[in-house]
């Protein structure tokens, strides 16, 4: 997952995923997975980064890619997309309205959506069975 916003107009912003294919000293070689250039083939360089203090008594430099591992993502950062497979894990209920169906609402089929949910006082399992609260705003619903 990019970390800076590096080419707005080509897709490369903050959050874009990628497929790494090809680590080099000075660049990555990734194919876009999601936004307006997916499955754009590009090249990540690496960047100089400083820190916005200056008054150290020394000077902090370095180098290094903008780019973070990526193997799970909050239920907000998923909407819209659509995934081959997905595992939700809820330490916690789910807070906002609709943010369930989101969740659950992110691959192809039934089969190959997997749960987590640990205990919690409106959240565990019974007699097998797992169970959350799906927070509902009726107010929305009556508009």
């Amino acid at each position: 997952m990019l970390h800076r916003n590096l080419d707005l107009k080509a897709g490369l912003c903050d959050g874009t995923r990628m497929k790494v294919s090809g680590l080099q000293n000075n660049y990555i070689e990734a194919e876009v997975l999601t936004g307006v250039s997916g499955g754009k083939w590009v090249f990540v360089p690496r960047i100089q980064l400083a820190p916005s203090d200056f008054n150290l008594p020394f000077v902090l430099k370095r180098r290094q890619f903008p780019v973070r591992l990526a193997y799970s993502m909050t239920i907000n950062k998923s909407q819209g997309q659509t995934f081959n497979r997905v595992g939700v894990y809820l330490k916690k209920p789910c807070f906002s309205h609709g943010q369930l169906y989101v969740a659950c609402s992110r691959t192809r089929a039934f089969n190959s959506l997997f749960f987590k949910i640990d205990k919690h006082l409106i959240q565990g399992m019974v007699g097998g069975k797992c169970y959350t609260n799906n927070v509902i705003f009726s107010n929305v619903l009556n508009l």
